[in-house]
């Protein structure tokens, strides 16, 4: 009998044996860098001519492995494998599905600090947030195997003379998953488990930045015993082979996470019928936000001054639920701001695969250091830059060379509609704005085109009732940073520009990827 579901517990690296333990792991699979992971369709391994080197952020150097890199063949294969596979895996009974998930989620267990240590290496993540990325995908695992055993069977209908009615949910098809490289391993095993485990077949195509923490997730599968063709991997570029599998006529549903710009692009291609389509395809999509906390009077200072720092600069503040606006009641306003910028100074910032736990990384490639510092210098003219330098790493003699390293970088007295308001920038920076009242900081809130995440810290009750109806975001947290969603504790997902509302990791997620058939038999 399984036992409830419970979200993974973390540990504390300030402890000896957690620390030893992560130490050894970063030695091992540092020890493993440089390798060849070759394209998985059906039960063939491809080694292709050309291939997508992924690039370590911290020492741009140092490559930490090579993934094959498909051609539009190959995307044409792998999706008929999957159509293929379908026939037989979507007649698997749901419990066995179930039971894959559970097993890869034991072998994730297993090897949580290797697996850790692989994103302090890709992505460089901190230890923490590393394995924080672990457990979140053995908690969409051990959550979604659970989901599918309550939906496996026939849903409760009203009976009625005469009749044995029933509703079953059944799956969709061959689906497309393309995952984010921020969360690789965490939102690359959730949007490919909960396709999987409702009965569907994946092609798989993960971010160039992030493909070989997502080579090890696929070869977990391998060992937890999914059947060739269910999960097909093919990294590759988006204009070779990213927008042929979403217009594809048998792709049946596109699960995307990742940019507004993106995620806009394919809910357009997917609104289209292909020649030989006889399905509506379905869209699921999580994309950006420019989410923040907003600090009234009656708050708690001291508290929102470190919900701030830790949303706005955890993983660098490449998160899409990061808090990149501060909005801070006028009368509070210096106080709390004199507190952000003395907790950032204190944020140390390394490369995450060294002896020392740094706070923060590298960001992720060349190209985001290069548009991050944009921001930074376009802060600088729209406000008051009070941490941080713009003009780019030179700038900051203390940090690493090598890598691609930003400190937290602080703006004040920033415009409810300038740019960095306003856009995504998916970097440490952050946007301090000033509200005249409550009111008026509700519509600053509300005032961009996203609705993912959002705070408000607050000791007026009905202020935070308030909020629960005028707060327009996906995810709202009250007295707490706006990151950190757990899974089936804060279901995640946005409004407006910020995606479909899927809400990963609810008690609604697998419907998405099926539909519901009634059947009845008169008696």
């Amino acid at each position: 009998m399984l036992t409830p579901y419970r979200p993974e517990p973390y540990v504390n690296f300030a402890d000896a044996e957690p620390r030893q333990r992560m130490l050894a792991a970063l030695s091992d699979v540092r020890s493993r860098l440089g390798q060849t992971y070759p394209l998985r369709i059906g039960d063939k391994k491809i080694d292709t001519d050309k291939q997508i080197a992924s690039i370590m952020p911290a020492a741009s150097a140092t490559v930490v492995g090579r993934v094959g890199k498909a051609t539009r063949d190959h995307a044409e294969q792998a999706i008929q494998t999957a159509q293929a596979a379908f026939k037989t895996w979507s007649r698997v009974a749901p419990e066995t599905r179930a039971r894959i998930l559970f097993k890869a989620a034991a072998i994730m267990r297993r090897r949580v600090y290797e697996l850790s240590a692989w994103m302090c290496f890709e992505e460089s993540k901190s230890w923490i947030e590393a394995y924080a990325d672990t457990c979140e995908a053995i908690d969409f695992l051990d959550f979604y195997g659970r989901e599918m055993i309550r939906l496996g069977g026939p849903q409760p209908v009203t009976p009625y003379p005469g009749e044995d009615n029933e509703l079953r949910y059944v799956p969709l098809g061959v689906g497309v998953v393309i995952p984010p490289w921020n969360f690789p391993l965490a939102i690359c095993t959730g949007m490919t488990s909960a396709a999987i485990v409702a009965g569907n077949t994946v092609v798989l195509k993960p971010a160039s930045t992030s493909p070989v923490i997502a080579a090890v997730m696929a070869e977990i599968f391998e060992q937890a015993g999914l059947p060739p063709g269910v999960l097909n991997y093919c990294p590759g570029s988006g204009g070779e082979i990213g927008d042929y599998l979403v217009e594809h006529p048998r792709t049946r549903f596109v699960s995307f996470t990742g940019s507004m710009e993106v995620g806009l692009r394919i809910f357009e291609k997917c609104g289209k019928v292909a020649p030989g389509q006889i399905w509506l395809k379905r869209s699921v999509l999580e994309m950006g936000g420019k989410d923040c906390i907003l600090v009234d009077e009656t708050a708690d200072l001291e508290a929102a001054a470190e919900g701030i720092v830790a949303a706005a600069f955890g993983f660098q503040g490449q998160k899409c639920s990061a808090c990149s606006r501060a909005i801070l009641h006028r009368d509070v306003y210096d106080t709390v701001l004199e507190r952000v910028i003395a907790r950032s100074k204190k944020l140390t910032v390394g490369d995450t695969t060294s002896e020392e736990n740094f706070y923060m990384g590298a960001v992720i490639d060349e190209a985001s250091y290069k548009k991050i510092n944009e921001y930074i210098a376009v802060g600088a003219k729209e406000g008051r830059l009070v941490l941080g330098k713009s003009g780019g790493q030179d700038a900051h003699p203390a940090l690493p060379k090598g890598g691609y390293f930003i400190p937290p970088t602080i703006v004040a007295d920033v415009d409810r509609n300038a740019r960095i308001a306003q856009e995504e920038i998916f970097g440490p920076v952050l946007a301090v704005i000033k509200a005249k009242d409550f009111d008026d900081g509700l519509e600053i809130v509300n005032g961009t085109k996203f609705g993912l995440t959002g705070a408000l810290y607050s000791n007026d009750r009905f202020r935070l009732e308030r909020a629960r109806h005028e707060f327009h975001v996906g995810n709202l947290y009250f007295n707490r940073k706006c990151t950190g969603a757990l899974v089936d504790v804060q279901p995640f997902g946005g409004f407006n520009m910020s995606g479909t509302d899927s809400k990963a990791g609810g008690r609604d997620y697998l419907l998405l990827f099926m539909q519901g058939k009634a059947i009845a038999e008169r008696l």
